[in-house]
């Protein structure tokens, strides 16, 4: 893995701090930034590394820690078909291990996405694991829930911006009527 030194410098800021392990940015915003990055399966310092896919855009973060907020793990774990979720563990888990190099020795980076054997236990890793191109049931849960909540504020920017143009509207009647 090969990191660009802009996008180290890019990822030190989305994260906070340095980060501890190889990565390559997989998916970028229209501006080139850091959407999702792929570790690589150790830090630097050689601790096992379960996730492979972050989501290190602060905007999409955001959005899905509202979604979690929301009760999403929860309402996820229940909307999706447990043979697809499995199926989306054992494929990033593959994936994940097959980044180890061979004949390594000592702990291993475990878990299917975000290191959950099973279950749902972060939106952020899969999400981050359907932008990345995989095929995970709870990244596209998370996908329509996000699509869903922009649309709704976007209706509700509209019923607000309706609502201005009437008062707006009635103010001119009334300063009309005033004048007459």
């Amino acid at each position: 893995m090969e990191q660009e030194h802009a996008d180290v410098i890019a990822l030190t800021e989305r994260l906070g701090r340095a980060p501890q392990a190889d990565f390559d940015v997989v998916v970028r915003d229209v501006t080139g930034a850091p959407v999702v990055v792929r570790n690589a399966p150790f830090t630097r310092a050689g601790v096992p590394m379960p996730t492979r896919y972050w989501l290190v855009d602060p905007e999409l973060n955001l959005l899905v820690s509202r979604v979690e907020a929301a009760g999403g793990v929860r309402n996820a774990q229940a909307a999706v078909d447990p043979d697809a979720l499995r199926a989306a563990h054992d494929a990033y888990a593959a994936e994940r291990d097959a980044a180890v190099p061979p004949g390594h020795t000592g702990p291993r980076p475990s878990g299917g996405v975000g290191g959950t054997r099973e279950g749902v236990k972060c939106l952020h890793a899969h999400y981050a694991n359907l932008l990345a191109g995989a095929d995970d049931p709870v990244g596209r849960w998370t996908a329509q829930q996000l699509e869903e909540a922009q649309q709704l504020e976007e209706a509700q920017q509209l019923g607000e911006a309706q609502q201005l143009g009437e008062a707006q509207q009635l103010g001119d009647a009334r300063r009309v009527e005033a004048q007459a």
